[in-house]
């Protein structure tokens, strides 16, 4: 009976610690709203992992900021507070400007030429990452970059004195550069913000206009398509080092699926919220040409400005990108 009972608690001992390694559970905060393409990827990348390792891995996404607000979620996960979570790729850039060079304006404008540049700078970027003890997942692109006032804007000089929202460095001296005040705000507090006055012009997607329905309180959006900016999802690499091999190899092709999912509905993305807008009585509009050459002639210094931070990485990106 001694020997029953020995076998029977060592048994019962093995079969708790294999429930715990299974019911193994990841917090990953996120910065959009349940309905932004990203955020919906992010839920089924969740969903598939859950499947794959049969329930061995849980992850429970926090959506709209509601865990960790979108400026600390990368540390957040790099501190173990939350294992897994998505960014702004170039929110980061006070860290180094291969987080931001897929905002520089004019360099990368369709979807092609992002996936292009994706892939000169991704081992670069998956490198700045692993050095802050963090595995990069996956990285998916917003929609072309476009103008929203809520007036006519013919030139770059009609920008001037304007309020201009800024989400990292490349749109803070853009502003600046188009002489407009830059002034930072997050999608979450976009309506007020301008209700108030407090911004009068905004570079973003397509869909964040939708989302945020810019209706209620801007009147024009100029498709300028100056940049394809690209959120990057990790996970911290001792949470990620703690799972079976078989877990690991289901992340990380759930995490492929993911990104191949998420630049087709990037794209889908681009013409069904376009269609928002209009529906909703937004005047959508190409740029004037005198418009596109003042900011292209802006995104030419913002070009030589990021090159010249970047150094020799730096060039050796672009020298791929281009070739």
């Amino acid at each position: 009976m001694k020997h029953i009972t020995a076998s029977a608690i060592l048994a019962a001992a093995i079969g708790m610690a294999s429930s715990a390694h299974a019911q193994t559970k990841w917090d990953m905060p996120v910065p959009y709203g349940d309905t932004n393409f990203h955020t919906m990827n992010v839920m089924e990348f969740a969903e598939d992992v859950k499947e794959a390792t049969g329930g061995e891995l849980d992850i429970t996404v926090h959506s709209n900021g509601s865990l960790f607000k979108h400026p600390d979620i990368k540390n957040a996960v790099r501190q173990g507070l939350a294992q897994a979570g998505e960014v702004l790729a170039s929110r980061l850039s006070n860290e180094s400007p291969i987080y931001e060079i897929d905002s520089v304006p004019f360099l990368a404008t369709s979807y092609e030429d992002a996936k292009k540049l994706y892939d000169a700078s991704k081992d670069a970027l998956a490198s700045k990452l692993e050095e802050q003890g963090l595995v990069l997942l996956y990285s998916v692109p917003w929609p072309p970059q476009g103008l929203y006032v809520n007036k006519e804007v013919n030139s770059v000089d009609d920008l001037k004195g304007m309020k201009m929202r800024a989400y990292n460095a490349s749109t803070e001296r853009l502003a600046q550069l188009a002489g407009g005040l830059p002034t930072q705000v997050e999608v979450p507090d976009l309506p007020t913000a301008f209700a108030t006055g407090r911004v009068e012009a905004m570079m973003t997607s397509p869909s964040t206009g939708a989302n945020t329905q810019v209706w209620d309180f801007l009147s024009h959006y100029y498709d300028v398509q100056a940049w394809l900016p690209r959120n990057i999802v990790f996970v911290n690499k001792r949470a990620f080092d703690a799972l079976s091999p078989e877990a690991q190899d289901a992340v990380m092709k759930a995490a492929a699926e993911a990104e191949t999912r998420g630049w087709e509905a990037s794209e889908k993305e681009t013409a069904e919220k376009t269609q928002v807008l209009k529906d909703n009585g937004v005047t959508v509009a190409p740029p004037s040409d005198e418009l596109r050459s003042g900011l292209v002639a802006i995104g030419e210094t913002l070009a030589d400005e990021w090159a010249e931070n970047a150094g020799d990485e730096g060039k050796k990106i672009l020298d791929a990108y281009k070739n």
